[in-house]
């Protein structure tokens, strides 16, 4: 039986409450003009903790969601989720395994297989690799039950990066731009070396076509429910033969809010420019480790932006990468939400003022990079790039 539509309700709207934002304020209003991404990332929590979802209790997504947020850190979040779980049967040994970080500590071999697949895609999201995929299947969790959780782990990762971002959006409210800094941070842009077209290759990162391969059970679509097809037929064209959808629409709601909060981050009109979108996703994901998300999203910044240059930068050397203040400005802040988003502040923000960003521009920003948290944990942990060579 389908599930009933979600419906989004913006006074209730999570994100909103936990960073503080009102309607009235400048970062509600700047978030709302994004409002098929506001409800769309409401709209995967409901998905992601509906008491009715199989698979994993309520309270086993619960504990992994504090563990998570715990070990980020996102103080916010953990006490939201902590909060949530006295609201629950979980033994209160459980809630001090997740409160505490320890996954070995866990009685329970299902539990402490959860929470160290969480560990690794939380910490270091190239650990999860098919092996430690494959220790869920051998504690008892269904390929169903394992899409709830990658999911579920890779949403967490982009709710505390989009937490964390808003709040130092809010903090920045009302700063003012500093000219001087755009001006020093020209002087350090440097100029791009190769041409478009060109063949990029560098620390396993390229910009060449690459498919992508489960490590488990995808849905067959000629058995598909409905709704399955449904969901395939919204989420992108060529869902249907791909398969990290196939693999995806196990969990169909889930996946169809996903899709709905990455097409609505991705393609919306107006903002930021879509190539820079591409290019602050292509940071996340040369940082996260993520040959293929790397791969897709360079070549969609070539496409848009017609030059290739800035990409064997950031394939090389994400840190030193920009071909103009902006592009640094913008690889500087992709860096830090994806590495220590607990870090991230007003001055993070300011700093993309300084080089011309609007607030609209930086929120299209950290949204492009906290789905990429979410992306590229999905693509490390549950399949593997195939390269030209081995098609």
């Amino acid at each position: 039986m389908a599930q009933q539509p979600i419906v989004y309700d913006a006074a209730n709207d999570l994100v909103d409450k936990l960073v503080g934002l009102t309607p009235g304020s400048k970062t509600f209003e700047v978030r709302h003009q994004r409002e098929k991404v506001a409800a769309a990332t409401q709209g995967s929590y409901d998905a992601l903790f509906d008491p009715a979802l199989p698979g994993l209790t309520l309270a086993e997504r619960l504990l992994v969601a504090l563990y998570a947020t715990r070990i980020s850190p996102s103080p916010l979040l953990a006490s939201h989720y902590r909060a949530r779980l006295t609201e629950t049967d979980a033994a209160p040994a459980d809630i001090a395994v997740a409160e505490s970080g320890k996954p070995e500590d866990a009685a329970n071999p299902r539990l402490a297989a959860m929470l160290e697949f969480t560990r690794k895609l939380i910490e270091n999201p190239v650990e999860g690799d098919e092996a430690a995929l494959k220790t869920l299947p051998a504690a008892g969790v269904s390929t169903p039950a394992v899409v709830t959780l990658s999911q579920l782990v890779a949403f967490l990762s982009y709710q505390t990066r989009l937490v964390a971002g808003l709040a130092a959006l809010n903090a920045a409210e009302g700063q003012t731009v500093r000219l001087d800094a755009a001006e020093a941070g020209a002087a350090a842009a440097k100029p791009g070396t190769t041409a478009p077209g060109a063949v990029l290759k560098s620390h396993g990162f390229t910009n060449e076509v690459l498919e992508w391969k489960a490590w488990l059970d995808v849905v067959n679509v000629d058995t598909a429910t409905p709704e399955q097809i449904a969901v395939l037929e919204e989420s992108h064209p060529k869902a249907k033969v791909s398969d990290y959808y196939l693999f995806l629409v196990h969990q169909p709601e889930i996946l169809r809010q996903r899709s709905a909060a990455f097409n609505a981050i991705m393609y919306a009109p107006g903002g930021l420019s879509r190539a820079e979108r591409e290019l602050g996703s292509t940071f996340v994901s040369r940082v996260n480790g993520c040959v293929y998300c790397a791969s897709v999203h360079a070549q969609r910044f070539e496409q848009l932006a017609k030059r290739n240059d800035v990409i064997a930068q950031v394939f090389e050397d994400p840190a030193t990468a920009g071909t103009t203040a902006r592009e640094q400005a913008i690889g500087k802040f992709s860096i830090q939400i994806t590495e220590a988003q607990a870090n991230v502040n007003a001055n993070s923000v300011q700093e993309l003022k300084d080089v011309g960003l609007s607030e609209g521009e930086i929120l299209d920003l950290l949204h492009s990079d906290a789905i990429f948290a979410w992306a590229n944990r999905l693509m490390l942990n549950l399949g593997e790039p195939v390269f030209p060579s081995a098609v």
